[in-house]
């Protein structure tokens, strides 16, 4: 039987915050709600970044879903939900169609917990974490204690 850890357990907490809310959005999305239609016209991506960015959601929400492929979740997840926070920072605004922020909110919480995930998974993404560990343990990098 495998021990449970504190880590594991908030890897998993945040996997799953940020997988509810990524598939929350998919059914705007894919069903073309109007607050979706406008942020995506907004941007000059109608329909197809609404429908583009929805499938890439998709896909990060099964595999963050999936112990094997978490990590990989994970890096998908950044890279769409960064997508998100530069356009509601650039385009579209903090609120959209009254929504108080709720939206850029969401998007700052999926970020946040992809963040923590990618931190504490990243020894299973072979090329990244094994580089993250080594420069973390490299004798040029001095220590916080030091």
């Amino acid at each position: 039987m495998r021990k449970i850890t504190l880590r594991t357990t908030v890897a998993w907490t945040c996997q799953v915050i940020a997988a509810a809310i990524l598939l929350q959005t998919l059914f705007f999305k894919f069903t073309a709600a109007p607050e979706s239609v406008y942020i995506f016209s907004t941007l000059g991506l109608e329909p197809w970044g609404r429908i583009g960015s929805g499938i890439a959601e998709l896909i990060a929400c099964v595999l963050l879903l999936v112990p094997r492929t978490a990590a990989l979740g994970t890096l998908l997840s950044l890279g769409v939900i960064s997508g998100a926070i530069v356009s509601h920072l650039t385009r579209l605004g903090i609120v959209v169609l009254d929504d108080g922020g709720l939206l850029f909110g969401l998007a700052l919480v999926v970020f946040a917990c992809s963040a923590v995930v990618l931190w504490i998974r990243r020894g299973e993404l072979p090329l990244i974490g094994a580089r993250l560990d080594r420069n973390l343990h490299s004798p040029h990098v001095r220590s916080v204690h030091a």
